[in-house]
Order: structure tokens, then sequence, then C-alpha cells
């Protein structure tokens, strides 16, 4: 059988674009495929200018396929059904397969609604092959754990496929046919992890699944916590750094590991791994808050790591037990404390709106932010992702009515829905824009010194950090509007973040907060002259 594996485009662009996250489920699967034996060919949307309709159509017009595969690493419900739709109008009419997380979370519904052939459900790197041979031996489908199809106009779901107990049996994940180098030969220091003038970072899993069960997470993948052993994952960063000339590394766990030992262990190998690599070497993981001590940070940092990514969500104590999140307010402080002074940079998020919410554990947190994050930390609200326990319950609320219309239309924006049980709507919106007020007035935005154009779309950006006052020049970065821009930065020294933006942006940032001002000394001065009235 002839197979094109399609990798869905990831920003929302019809411009070739190259700083995107790199799909690693659909990388093992394409080892999967090869090992077995199976002819594959590839069509990375991200890196073609062009519809994506089109850019299918015209693939398909190349060589006559049997089978389509695509599938999505987050919700992407839109270019997946340009793709889909693309295959079924051509004329030599392939079947497809999808899977990913949305499929995984909703498998009737997609089913229903994208009307693929085939559905890999969980994890796909066993049952694509078992799927494959069934399709062309005309087998039992039946047979075929962890699928989704139809039969004479009804939905079919086979029993769920048993998770991958043995992580390192797999073969590394296969990135020659998605144009990896190409990827990396074009990447700009647009990431957040690392300020790296011309980053070549390698994604790479070493753990599957995670412990905890927080209900704003969508839990795609099942079985528990797996880990792999360090021996395999350090044999991988080896190849990768050789063959690639990597020179960063972004681990996808949703958490990288709870046992300091395996940390520690990590720490020490790779320090000795890339001891001896001729360019400066960066990582970044996922780690849990409750672990964060003053040695593990240092450790990390010697390490050459340059951030990490904390589940922070909320400062409030009912609020975290709310979420099932198991870590304390204190832990939270710790965690941003000792990285700050550790100099390592911090992702994470505070996310307003559980259930349990209320306007004084809403303005616990926000207090606790203006006081102490420095900017560091983004503030947003709770997302309602299919597979999770909040969207169940928005379900149940009657929030959300139509799913299909909420995946299609609403999830790919920013929803601030009242989930709560305690606020009103008014409140809701009230602190929405109380979260509003505090992005524009306690986050850093600085104007360039200097901005000089090296390249088409490329620029390098002089400017001075507002935290150390250390002079950083940024190169290789894209700006596609040089009159309205805004870009993310780390300190190349103290690792803190802030944003670089135009002279118009900060305008725009200023005009809102000055207007905000008058808005409140105007209603000051209403409610002062009617109580005087009164």
């Amino acid at each position: 059988m002839q197979i094109l594996l399609v990798i869905p485009r990831y920003n929302l662009t019809n411009e070739a674009e190259y700083n995107y996250d790199f799909p690693l489920g659909l990388g093992y699967i394409s080892s999967l495929m090869k090992k077995a034996g199976c002819s594959v060919d590839y069509l990375n949307l991200n890196h073609y200018s062009g519809a994506v309709k089109k850019l299918v159509s015209n693939q398909l017009d190349r060589k006559k396929y049997d089978i389509v595969c695509s599938g999505h690493l987050g919700i992407g419900y839109a270019v997946i059904e340009k793709i889909i739709q693309a295959v079924r109008e051509h004329i030599s009419k392939p079947r497809v397969i999808i899977g990913g997380c949305l499929v995984t979370s909703e498998p009737e519904l997609m089913l229903n609604a994208l009307k693929p052939d085939f559905e890999v459900i969980g994890e796909g790197e066993q049952t694509i092959i078992e799927l494959l041979n069934a399709i062309k031996n005309n087998t039992d489908l039946k047979k075929v754990d962890g699928i989704g199809f139809k039969e004479k106009g009804k939905s079919v779901f086979t029993k769920p496929r048993k998770p991958i107990k043995d992580l390192d049996s797999l073969p590394y994940p296969d990135f020659e046919g998605f144009e990896f180098e190409k990827k990396l030969d074009n990447s700009t220091s647009e990431s957040i992890y690392g300020e790296l003038d011309n980053p070549r970072t390698y994604p790479i899993l070493a753990s599957r699944g995670c412990p905890f069960h927080c209900t704003f997470c969508y839990h795609s993948l099942t079985g528990g916590y797996r880990q792999r052993t360090i021996g395999a994952v350090m044999k991988e960063i080896e190849v990768a750094i050789k063959k690639w000339k990597i020179n960063s590394l972004d681990i996808y766990d949703d958490l990288f590991s709870l046992d300091k030992k395996r940390i520690y262990e990590f720490c020490r190998r790779l320090k000795k791994l890339v001891k001896n690599v001729p360019w400066e070497f960066k990582w970044t993981c996922q780690l849990s808050v409750a672990g964060a001590d003053k040695k593990l940070l240092q450790t990390l940092k010697d390490s050459g790591c340059s951030v990490v990514s904390f589940g922070f969500e909320s400062y409030s104590p009912e609020v975290l037990k709310s979420m099932k999140k198991p870590i304390t307010p204190e832990m939270i402080d710790r965690a941003i404390r000792l990285s700050m002074e550790a100099g390592i940079g911090i992702q994470g998020n505070f996310i307003f709106g559980d259930v349990a919410e209320t306007r004084e554990t809403a303005k616990k947190t926000l207090d606790y932010w203006k006081a102490n994050c420095k900017g560091q930390i983004q503030l947003g609200f709770i997302q309602p992702y299919p597979g999770s326990a909040i969207y169940k319950l928005c379900i149940e609320k009657g929030i959300i009515r139509d799913k299909l219309d909420f995946i299609k239309n609403r999830i790919s924006h920013t929803n601030w829905i009242n989930m709560t049980d305690k606020m009103t709507d008014k409140e809701v919106l009230d602190l929405k824009k109380a979260i509003l007020d505090a992005r524009k007035k306690y986050v850093h935005y600085i104007i360039p010194s200097k901005l000089n154009k090296t390249a088409k779309k490329r620029y390098s950006m002089h400017a001075s950090c507002p935290f150390c006052g250390a002079p950083v020049v940024y190169n290789n970065c894209l700006i596609n509007n040089i009159f309205y821009y805004v870009k993310l930065k780390s300190c190349k020294k103290c690792n803190m973040r802030f944003f670089i933006v135009s002279p118009l942006y900060k305008f725009t940032v200023r005009y809102y907060q000055e207007l905000d001002f008058l808005r409140r000394h105007y209603l000051f001065l209403r409610d002062t002259i009617l109580k005087k009235r009164i």
C-alpha cells in the first residue's frame, strides 16, 4: 500500500511557518510504519505557502495513494477537516485514518463530524500497524484494538488498546520525511525556552502520561505514568546532537519526573554528554512545584536548564483542592522565588474560573501575582478542553449545548465562560477586566533601542533588560509588520522575561491604561457628587 502522512498546519496562516511544536506522536507513528515495511510519503503543511486543500490536492495528483494518515497534537479541528475534505474531493479517493487528542477525547463525535474511514484512539504505534495489515489483508477490523469506524452506517469502536509498558522498546521518532532539518535551518529566535539566536531544538519524550488528574486537563493518553530509562533518553539525545547539530532540548513530558534521583541522574549525564559540544546547549522541562527546592533548581541551572514550566494555576488552597492539584500556595511561592534566585526562567500560568472560584479566591491569586511574580507568570482563564472534567461539567450544566459547535467555532479562542458555582456573570466579567488590566500594568513592555534589518523579515533587536539592566542583543528575530509587533523575550543574563514591542504597540497599551485611569477617575467623581446630592 502507498501511504501519505500529512502533518497538519499548526499556526493560523497560509504562509510557510517554521516556529511550531514538532508532532512527536506522528513521528513515532512514522517510525513504526517504516519499521513494518510500509511505503510512506510525507507532506508537512507547515513548510509550504498556500491553502491547505490546494496543497493536499497537489500532493495527491503526484501519486496514487491508498491511505492518507493525519492527526493533531492539540485541538486542530479546522485543519483536519480541510485535509479530509481535500482527500474526499480528489479523484483517487484514498482512505483516511486520523488520530490525536481530539479523536481520543470525542471519538464518536469526530467519527460522525469529520467522517474519516478509521480513527486511531489513544496510543497509536501498535494500533496503526495492525489496522494497516487488516486493511491490506481484508481481515476482521473488530480484532484491532483501539480503533473506530463505520459499519453499515453504525459506529463501531473496538476495545481500548492496552498501553505500551516498555517505552524503551519503541524506535526513535522519525524526522526525515517531516523535513526536520528544514525546520531547524529556518527557525528564528522566537522560543521562550532560552534565548538562542539560532535555535536547533530537538523535541523528546522521556515519559508518557501524568500521575495527576487535574480537572482542567484532558488526558488523551491513558495507562498511567510511564518513564523511559535515562540511558535510553541519553542515547537518543546523543544521536540527535550528532545528526542534527542540536543546541536546544525541549522535553515534551507533561511531567518530566516526580523522582528527584532520576532528575539528578539526568542532569549529571546530560552535563557530561554536552561537555565537549562546541556550542551553547540549553534545555527545558515541566516539573511539579512540590519538589522544587534550592538544591534541585541549582542542579538544573548548572546542567544548562534555562526554563522550567510549572503548573501553578491558583494561589487559593480551596481552588487548588477543587482542581485536584496536590500542591499548596507555599509550594508555589517557594518554586517561583527559588527559580528567580537560581536564574532559571519560569513558564507557568494562573488560570481563573474554576468551579470553586469566588471573588475572594480570585483576588487572593491576583494580589499574589501582582506582589511577587514580576510579570513572569501568565494570567488566563480555564478553558474547557474536550476530555477534561471541566468540559464534562460544562456539558452537564448546559453551558456547552452543542459540543461540535463549541469545538469548531469556540475552542480555538480564549473563552471567558462562567463555570463557577458562586460567581455571577457580572463578577466574571469584572474579573476578566481585572486580569486584562493587570497584564498591561504589571508586565514590562520596552521599545528596542536599535532595530536592524538583516534579511527578509529578519531583524536584530537591541535592548536593556528591565530587571538586571544588562544590554542584550537578539538576532534572527522574525517581524512581519515593522510598525506593530510584540516579542516575548528572556534576558540572556538573568533569564527574566519581558516584551519588546514597537512604539505603536506600547502606545496602544499605555493608551488603554490611561483611558482606564480616566474612566475610574470619572466614576469616582460621579459617585462622590451623587453621594453629596443624596
